[in-house]
């Protein structure tokens, strides 16, 4: 091989290291999961099952967690009111944490007819990481307060997390950060890494490589150039 293909070779090599590393950043992973939740209602027991969707924006110091249903569960043998319907729900965190998160969310903002499959709100709660890596969202426990009444779904079926972040811990990679769900310690770092800032950070790695090659292939035909005069 001539010594302009091998530069030319070494160049191209150089600029896929580059785009690999760039290709290889990390991000927050999401899937809709079917929850089947078992509902213990004053009526009796039901089940429904609705896809699941639970989303991750940084806030501050931590992430606003919003939690959706896509389907209606559960139902009432009688109207419920503009308002008269307060959802919660919890969900369980693992991998890097464990816990869960609390999730809120206004009541219904419209009558729900009888015997009508209920339409939960978004849910949102905040995460303040305590540990740095990856962190899984599933769904947890659905608690639909109405009339006076609880009805708690409860999942039956083992659903698989849907949401995935990687964070890093307020103040450091220890565990001694906020807690799920509340602040983080006073003076605390924010975390400095997510979806978008490993993306600029592993960028910027890359960016490096692609000129450490451009510089070599530089040097190459210098270098040739030299040797022939």
């Amino acid at each position: 091989m001539s010594k302009q293909k091998r530069t030319a070779a070494l160049a191209t090599a150089a600029a896929l290291a580059g785009s690999a590393v760039l290709m290889a950043a990390p991000a927050a992973r999401a899937a809709v999961v079917d929850v089947n939740y078992a509902c213990k209602t004053p009526i009796g027991d039901k089940s429904a099952v609705s896809p699941i969707d639970i989303k991750g924006v940084r806030s501050g110091a931590g992430y606003k967690i919003t939690m959706s249903w896509q389907k209606g569960v559960s139902s009432s043998p009688v109207e419920l009111g503009k308002g008269a319907m307060n959802p919660s729900a919890t969900i369980r965190l693992g991998g890097a944490e464990s816990g869960t998160l609390n999730v809120t969310g206004p009541a219904n903002q419209q009558a729900v007819p009888a015997n009508t499959p209920i339409r939960i709100s978004d849910l949102t709660g905040t995460y303040t990481p305590r540990k740095t890596g990856k962190v899984t969202f599933t769904a947890g426990v659905l608690t639909i307060k109405a009339l006076g009444t609880t009805t708690t779904c409860t999942p039956s079926n083992s659903p698989g997390p849907s949401l995935t972040l990687d964070v890093t811990a307020a103040g450091g990679s220890g565990g001694t950060g906020g807690t799920p769900g509340g602040g983080s310690a006073p003076g605390a770092e924010l975390p400095q890494t997510g979806p978008e800032d490993s993306a600029i950070a592993l960028g910027t790695l890359g960016g490096t490589v692609l000129l450490a090659g451009a510089a070599g292939a530089l040097w190459l035909t210098r270098r040739h150039r030299t040797a022939q005069r």
